[in-house]
């Protein structure tokens, strides 16, 4: 596990790559965001989109698992806090992804001396170097030793 203590400010770590289909990206439009532009393609062609866009959601979850690639071994307590979350550009069918992540900053926790708050910086990029979605995260991460 990577505690705190092992996390340094500056340092960025990038996932590997996935790519989303049209069929993933209306399935969980349908059960989760079904406005005409995520989950219906023949509606989708007549809006300003032009074509199917992913929702938000499914954004953010596509994120969260390719982050997943590079983070999972961090001694996480809980997110508290997303800031300036941004979706520039839209994820469409075909694309393909990966996430970044950059340790903004961090200090010992002012009420528990057993966490400490560490901030990043999340990206998700498209295959042109778009950025599809972005935002800041305050956490709540374990000091070594000292158990959530």
């Amino acid at each position: 596990m990577r505690y705190y203590e092992d996390l340094t400010e500056g340092e960025t770590h990038e996932s590997g790559t996935r790519s989303v289909t049209e069929r993933e990206l209306v399935d969980f439009a349908r059960q989760y965001d079904p406005q005409y532009f995520h989950s219906d393609p023949e509606a989708a062609r007549g809006s300003s989109f032009g074509g199917i866009i992913a929702s938000g959601i499914f954004t953010m979850a596509i994120w969260r698992q390719l982050d997943h690639q590079v983070a999972h071994d961090i001694a996480w307590i809980c997110g508290v806090a997303w800031d300036d979350v941004r979706f520039p550009v839209a994820v469409r069918p075909g694309d393909t992804l990966k996430a970044r992540a950059r340790c903004l900053s961090k200090r010992p926790s002012a009420k528990d001396p057993r966490r400490g708050v560490v901030t990043y910086q999340y990206v998700l990029e498209n295959q042109r170097g778009e950025t599809v979605f972005s935002c800041r995260s305050t956490n709540l991460i374990e000091r070594r030793g000292a158990g959530a």
